[in-house]
């Protein structure tokens, strides 16, 4: 994320997505809710790990994201999984369709988070990874993690 988004209150986080897709470029896109949906997501009762963005007729959408209804709410509430419009500029919707459909790329929704009150979606222009690339990533980290054990460790025995 941004230096400027650090002190903004992370609602939910698809981790899935940066182990299946390389992440090329951020977009930070505002989201369409009803009441009893804003009232559900801060309570953090969503969930963003399947969800994808579409470009339909020139606006942008996410699919398959989940908020849970509201417990209290009773006739307001509205289809956990119904899709939602995403708010951008016009110009910034158009560049990604053409990256999207020249380049194959996907747009992964990979946070929620409330910025100044409002609740904003932190979406990334993707390209999957294949099961070598996976494989990559993983040795690294794990790799990373034997060097932070043994530099933990050979501090334990200087002291």
């Amino acid at each position: 994320m941004k230096e400027s988004e650090t002190n903004n209150k992370t609602v939910a986080e698809n981790r899935k997505a940066r182990h299946e897709y390389f992440i090329l470029e951020d977009y930070e896109a505002g989201i369409s809710l009803i009441g009893t949906e804003v009232k559900s997501i801060r309570q953090a009762s969503v969930n963003i790990q399947d969800a994808w963005c579409d470009i339909e007729r020139g606006e942008l959408y996410i699919k398959g994201m989940y908020v849970s209804p509201y417990e209290k709410g009773n006739i307001f509430n509205r289809d956990p999984i119904r899709t939602r419009k995403l708010l951008m500029h016009r110009r910034e919707i158009m560049k990604l369709l053409g990256q999207i459909k020249q380049e194959g790329l996907t747009l992964i929704p990979l946070s929620l988070y409330l910025k100044a009150g409002k609740i904003k979606v932190h979406l990334g222009l993707c390209k999957g990874k294949k099961n070598y690339d996976k494989r990559e990533d993983m040795a690294k980290r794990d790799a990373e993690r034997d060097m932070g054990r043994a530099m933990k460790e050979s501090r334990r025995g200087s002291e």
